[in-house]
């Protein structure tokens, strides 16, 4: 990803990359946190290894955007988040859920990143920008669809155990 560049980002493109790296990291933390809580249980190994891969993406997206804001000659100064107030995630479906809400939330914050970098006519950073915004596109789309997939398997395995326990209560003839 090579983007036009010419001299040093504005102030306020400066402070939106450094917040779009901080929630980067922050939903890297999640998804560690995530990866760690679903190894210990064994009837979940591939949300283990879903959120170990995401957790090394968004990692990997906060270090490109620090690249880029070096760059442009920008101070790295990354806004402290507080990290997840959750230690079980529970449910698979919880986990997934959460995963959509910071996944909308680094969305809107890659937008105001956008915003700004439009008012501030910083195309290249426009561009470099717009690439994120797919891929968040893509991966809310994919959360959002195994959601889906997993509320209607619990939903036919709720139907499937109601069932068997009618069957069980009604009397032989």
């Amino acid at each position: 990803m090579e983007y036009e560049t010419h001299g040093p980002v504005s102030e306020e493109c400066r402070v939106a990359i450094n917040r779009v790296a901080s929630y980067e990291l922050h939903v890297s933390d999640a998804y560690l946190s995530m990866a760690c809580y679903y190894s210990e249980d064994v009837r979940m190994p591939p949300f283990a290894k879903f959120f170990a891969e995401q957790a090394e993406l968004k990692r990997e997206h906060a270090k490109q955007f620090l690249r880029y804001l070096r760059k442009r000659e920008g101070v790295v100064c990354l806004p402290v988040i507080k990290r997840p107030d959750i230690d079980n995630w529970g449910s698979g479906l919880q986990a997934l859920k959460s995963a959509v809400q910071l996944e909308n939330i680094l969305t809107n914050v890659l937008q105001d990143l956008k915003i700004t970098a439009t008012k501030d006519n910083e195309t290249g950073l426009v561009d470099f920008v717009k690439e994120f915004i797919d891929k968040q596109t893509g991966s809310i789309a994919f959360l959002e669809y195994h959601q889906k997939l997993l509320e209607e398997s619990l939903q036919q395995e709720g139907l499937s155990a109601k069932s068997a326990e009618s069957a069980e209560r009604r009397p032989v003839c």
